[in-house]
């Protein structure tokens, strides 16, 4: 029997109780599939310090960069299931990567183990102020009198700013081209300085320049307004009844199979350190409305079903996997 099975027969032979009693006895490492200072990283470093506070263990950070998030979300899949390798990982990509290649060596639902979702980042439409548009009604009708001359910019393939896009031309009829960048702060400089006329972005970076007069916000793609801006309405709200995409979000997950007392265990932990003000400040000034009370039910139910919204999306996009 190799190790991995020895190691899965032994935590299968252990009553649950005893893991939750002795978990975590050692370092547990907590993947994070991107560089070191994006916001996965910053995410997953403030809430490690809090969770071994809370739980008395050492929790290590450990940045597996590469293929768009596969390389560090595949070492996780394929970890035992003990709890000692988790992975905090943003839905997208980690939800829609299997809609964009079609090499991807986990299923991002069976192969996991939701923990807590740790906040949500709201997505929001934004224009040039030169753009002679004030609202969203006005904004349609100048996209569809100049079909194909307008371009929105986001953070990449496979965001979900990229398929809030999808959906908006889908559901208007509008033709807009989608210009990807390496990361949302040269596409948020790119549309302030007016090289691309429209941007779907992370609320909370796009706000001050709002407030400077250099953009102008059309409306939040999320089911909700945003906590952070409840005065801004919903897309569906300003005009474009039914249209939401899933929540963006920033969670901690482990391998599939992980016993429910770890992760309860888990989760009980995160929920006090995210109780704590500072790890609150950082977290919104990384752009995320914090999750007061991290639930797996919930957090595994968002999972299935926006894999199953951005399957629809893709298709009505004709967006095919390379």
């Amino acid at each position: 029997m190799n190790p991995m099975r020895r190691a899965l027969a032994a935590l299968c032979l252990m009553p649950l109780p005893a893991l939750a009693g002795t978990y975590p006895d050692r370092p547990v490492r907590v993947v994070v599939p991107f560089a070191v200072g994006g916001a996965a990283d910053t995410v997953a470093r403030a809430v490690a310090h809090k969770l071994g506070e809370a739980l008395g263990q050492t929790f290590i950070v450990d940045n597996r960069a590469g293929a768009n998030s596969m390389i560090g979300s595949e070492l996780v899949a394929r970890a035992a299931p003990d709890g000692y390798t988790l992975l905090m990982q943003l839905g997208p990509p980690h939800n829609t990567l299997p809609f964009f290649s079609r090499n991807v060596p986990y299923d991002p639902v069976k192969d996991f183990t939701p923990v807590a979702m740790i906040g949500t980042a709201p997505q929001a439409m934004v224009v040039n102020a030169a753009l002679p548009v004030k609202d969203l009604k006005e904004f349609l009708a100048y996209a569809k009198a100049r079909p194909g001359k307008l371009s929105y910019g986001t953070s990449g393939v496979g965001s979900s700013q990229q398929l809030g896009g999808e959906l908006l031309k889908a559901s208007t009829g509008i033709d807009m081209i989608h210009v990807p960048y390496k990361g949302g702060a040269p596409a948020l400089n790119d549309v302030v300085g007016g090289q691309v006329p429209v941007g779907i972005l992370v609320l909370s970076n796009v706000l001050p320049h709002v407030k400077a007069g250099k953009l102008r916000l059309l409306g939040v793609l999320q089911a909700e307004r945003a906590k952070a801006a409840p005065e801004v309405p919903t897309l569906a709200q300003a005009g474009l009844a039914g249209f939401a995409v899933p929540d963006t979000w920033v969670g901690l997950l482990g391998p599939a199979g992980m016993p429910p007392a770890v992760v309860e265990k888990l989760r009980g932990g995160i929920e006090d350190a995210l109780a704590s003000p500072d790890l609150q400040e950082r977290l919104e000034t990384a752009g995320f409305e914090v999750e007061a009370h991290p639930s797996p039910a919930t957090f595994a139910s968002l999972l299935a079903s926006s894999v199953d919204t951005y399957r629809g999306i893709v298709a009505k996009a004709g967006i095919q996997p390379e």
